[in-house]
């Protein structure tokens, strides 16, 4: 049985069941209305017509989507599967040009209240180059994008979590513990899903699929997804203790067969990376693996790294094949993907953060200025989309070529790039794009002729 939502404020809810955020006039008048429901609290509630907007996922870019558009004034409901945020072991590194994206969006206090940080230095230890060397090889991160004060760190499943509260705080409805999501497309789109073995059915305008890589939204599309077959392994572990190393500074770095991340946090918290060759699989498993991830960072090229023999696990240790995705069009009409849904890069270049603000960013401004919500309108965003993703899969590759092939080879092209990707606008773009974004280099620089020299070199 499907439970029809209806009413005349577009959606009712018992006020003793949900904390919800609800602004009230002179007169007791409702003028907005935020609230989370879970379980079974919407048993009885009742909404009618047509909402504007239905986002399927609440991760970063769905609730960073429903914010946004619920404070403009919007009808949004927020659909979640979890009922609790989990570390499962995601991308918490936005690069400039997405710190740049979430500004515009006006979302960035969110994360900084859960615990974000800005980080101003890095400093790529590597097996090539001396420590002296690497401290002074990158520019400080906090003047190369105008008003960007660095990168930033943030935990995936506190971002979520703020993200979500924002959606609510803004007048979204946020509904969680969702299960069995079916959609219907076209020019009055429809959603159904389960909560507690009751169906629900709603009516919208659009519906944004943000859920993520196994995206249910995108497959009951039918929308092919591209994929590029995996070259590495990369596992995560959340540590605590590790007070030693600089909260302003992350490290990537290759050596022997390893490639390693440093990603700092306040008050020694530290997500700390491993990537490996795919032919690997399994390197780090069984009931060692915390301890065996991390005496791997016992690594000769990072000076005092016996520092990591403090740390202790704090969530954790899983590994994933690591490969880019796309779809050729991420939108049907009433229907249109964002983030991970839409397809995804490699992640050995840590642009998954910035790739889904930039999604939300421009898919915002589509819904906010045109009164045309078509799938003609967003032909623009799947055009943009299309490249943009092309050129983050070429730096994904290229840098798969330069740090993550484990041979006398890799480390004899990644000790030549070392020595001209600052003074080599073209050579240096696949690099520079990772912090400025592939929109801030020489196109030129994703071309075939520049990917043949980079990997001629030695």
């Amino acid at each position: 049985m499907y439970l029809v939502m209806k009413s005349p404020l577009w959606f009712v809810v018992t006020m003793q069941h949900v904390g919800m955020a609800a602004r009230g006039g002179a007169n007791g008048e409702i003028h907005g209305l935020g609230a989370e429901i879970c379980g079974d609290q919407h048993e009885d509630n009742d909404m009618s017509g047509s909402v504007d907007v239905v986002v399927v996922g609440g991760g970063i870019a769905g609730a960073s989507l429903a914010t946004v558009m619920a404070r403009d004034g919007y009808q949004v409901i927020l659909l979640e599967r979890q009922t609790t945020y989990r570390d499962k072991v995601r991308g918490e590194w936005m690069a400039c040009w997405g710190v740049a994206e979430r500004r515009r969006l006006n979302l960035e206090q969110a994360l900084l209240d859960a615990g974000g940080c800005y980080v101003t230095r890095v400093v790529p230890y590597d097996e090539v180059m001396d420590s002296a060397q690497a401290e002074v090889a990158v520019p400080p991160l906090d003047g190369i994008l105008p008003g960007v004060p660095g990168v930033l760190h943030v935990g995936h499943p506190q971002a979520c979590e703020a993200l979500t509260q924002a959606a609510a705080a803004a007048g979204a409805i946020v509904i969680r513990g969702v299960s069995d999501v079916e959609l219907n497309s076209g020019d009055a789109p429809m959603v159904r899903y389960q909560q507690d073995d009751v169906g629900h059915e709603l009516r919208c305008r659009l519906v944004v699929g943000a859920d993520g890589r196994v995206s249910t939204v995108r497959r009951r599309l039918g929308i092919e997804l591209h994929q590029t077959t995996p070259r590495t392994m990369c596992g995560g572990m959340l540590v605590d203790g590790l007070y030693a190393w600089p909260v302003n500074q992350f490290s990537v770095g290759t050596e022997g067969d390893l490639l390693y991340f440093v990603f700092p946090r306040a008050n020694g918290r530290v997500r700390l990376y491993l990537l490996h060759d795919i032919t690997q699989k399994g390197r780090f498993t069984g009931p060692d693996r915390e301890t065996e991830f991390l005496a791997a960072f016992g690594f000769r090229c990072i000076p005092d790294s016996e520092m990591f023999g403090a740390a202790r696990p704090a969530g954790p240790c899983a590994f994933y094949p690591m490969n880019d995705t796309w779809t050729d069009q991420p939108y049907r009409p009433g229907v249109v993907l964002i983030g991970d849904a839409a397809g995804w890069n490699d992640p050995i270049i840590g642009q998954g953060l910035s790739i889904a603000m930039r999604d939300v960013r421009i898919v915002t401004d589509i819904l906010r200025t045109e009164s045309d919500w078509s799938a003609a309108a967003f032909a623009g965003y799947g055009e943009e989309r299309r490249e943009r993703m092309r050129r983050l899969r070429v730096t994904a590759q290229l840098r798969t070529d330069l740090a993550a092939t484990f041979t006398p080879a890799g480390a004899a092209r990644r000790r030549a790039y070392n020595t001209m990707w600052q003074t080599d606008p073209v050579l240096g773009g696949p690099h520079l794009a990772m912090l400025l974004g592939p929109d801030h280099v020489p196109a030129e620089s994703f071309a075939q002729p520049t990917i043949d020299r980079i990997l001629a070199l030695a």
